[in-house]
C-alpha cells in the first residue's frame, strides 16, 4: 500500500496555531490516547473509534426538527428536557441519547441538518491531509511555521504518522510531534530524522505517582526522552502544572534535574497551568465529567515555579 493511501483516524485539524511549536502552524489531532489523564481537557481523543458527539447548543428541538429521533434505529434518541432559546427566550424540547442503546451507526448524526449531532473521528489519508496543509503554506513560510502532529497520542497510529511526516518533509515544511512520549522506542527512532521538533510531555517523575495517577508507567517516556536527546533530536519539554499532582517545589527540582540531563537537546521549557476548559467536551460525549476539578494555579505559583527552574540553570523557560 502506498504511504499515501494510508489512512489516519483524526478529530481535528486546526490553521492558524501558535501554541505548538515555532511560527504559525497547522496542527493535526489524531484519535487515541493509552493514558488517562485525570484533568484531560480534550476527551475526544482518548478513545481510538469514531464516536458519537452532541453538542446541545446546536439542537433546535424536536418541535422543528426531531429527524434523528426517527433515524436511529436503536430507538436511543428521544424527546428530552425544555430549553428556553436564548435567540428569542421560546420554549422548546431537545433530544436525549441512551448511550446504552447506541450503536455507533451515525445514522442520527447524518440526519441532523445542524451538526448538533455529529462523528468526532475522521478517517483521512496522508493525500488529503496534505491537500489542507498546502493552503496554509504562505503563512509558514512568513513565520517560520510548520506541521505539528499531535492528539491524543500520535505514536500510537504510527504508519500514518511517520507516512505524513515524510510527506511534510518532501514539501520542505517544518514538522513538530507533540507526544506523549509513552510508546516503544522503535517508533520514536523512526520518526526522528522526519521530525524537527518534539513537543515533549512531563507529567511526573516519581514512577508509582505516575502509573497510580495516570495509568501508565513512566520508565519508557524518561528514557525515550534519553534517547531522543543522544541521537540529536530537539526538544520542547511541556510540563503541565497540575493542583494535587505536580504544583510543587519538590516535583520542579525533579523536573529541573532531568531537563539538565537532557543537556542542549532541549530548546523550550514550556510550564502549562491547569484549567478546566474542556470541561464541556465530556458532556458531549455522554461520559462523566473529568475525575480532577481543581482552582488553576495563580499566575504568581507559575512564575515562582519557573523561577525555580530557571534557578536550577534551566535556559527557555515560557508560561502559556
Amino acid at each position: 500500500m502506498e504511504e499515501t493511501k494510508l489512512t489516519g483516524k483524526i478529530y481535528d485539524i486546526q490553521g492558524f496555531s501558535v501554541h505548538d511549536g515555532p511560527g504559525i502552524r497547522t496542527t493535526v489531532f489524531l484519535k487515541g490516547c493509552p493514558l488517562r489523564c485525570p484533568w484531560c481537557h480534550s476527551p475526544e481523543s482518548q478513545e481510538f473509534p469514531t464516536e458519537l458527539n452532541w453538542m446541545e447548543i446546536r439542537c433546535t428541538g424536536v418541535e422543528k426538527c426531531g429527524r434523528c429521533i426517527f433515524a436511529c434505529p436503536e430507538k436511543a434518541i428521544t424527546a428530552g428536557a425544555k430549553k428556553i432559546s436564548l435567540k428569542d427566550e421560546s420554549e422548546y424540547t431537545v433530544v436525549k441519547i441512551d448511550r446504552t442503546k447506541c450503536t455507533s451507526c451515525f445514522k442520527c448524526a447524518d440526519a441532523c441538518p445542524h451538526n448538533a449531532l455529529y462523528r468526532c473521528g475522521t478517517d483521512y489519508t496522508v493525500e488529503e491531509v496534505m491537500d489542507r496543509v498546502k493552503r496554509d503554506m504562505p503563512f509558514f513560510k512568513r513565520s517560520g511555521g510548520g506541521v505539528t502532529i499531535s492528539g491524543g497520542e500520535c505514536l500510537w497510529q504510527p504508519k500514518f504518522t511517520l507516512a505524513l511526516l515524510k510527506a511534510c518533509k518532501a514539501e520542505g515544511i517544518h514538522t513538530a510531534v507533540d507526544t506523549t512520549g509513552y510508546c516503544k522506542w522503535e517508533i520514536m527512532e523512526q520518526v526522528l530524522p522526519y521530525s524537527d521538533l518534539f513537543l515533549y510531555d512531563l507529567k511526573q517523575m516519581d514512577p508509582d505517582k505516575h502509573k497510580r495517577v495516570i495509568g501508565v508507567e513512566n520508565a519508557s517516556i524518561l528514557d525515550n526522552a534519553r534517547r531522543l536527546a543522544a541521537a540529536g533530536g530537539k526538544l520542547q519539554v511541556r510540563i503541565p502544572t497540575i493542583p494535587m499532582f505536580n504544583d510543587n517545589r519538590d516535583s520542579y527540582r525533579e523536573f529541573g534535574s532531568f531537563i539538565l540531563e537532557l543537556g542542549d537537546a532541549v530548546e523550550t521549557v514550556q510550564l502549562l497551568p491547569y484549567h478546566n476548559l474542556g470541561a464541556v467536551k465530556w458532556e458531549r460525549l455522554g461520559r462523566p465529567g473529568p475525575a480532577l476539578e481543581a482552582i488553576p494555579p495563580t499566575e504568581a505559583h507559575m512564575k515562582e515555579l519557573k523561577q525555580l527552574l530557571e534557578d536550577m540553570g534551566v535556559k527557555n523557560v515560557i508560561i502559556h
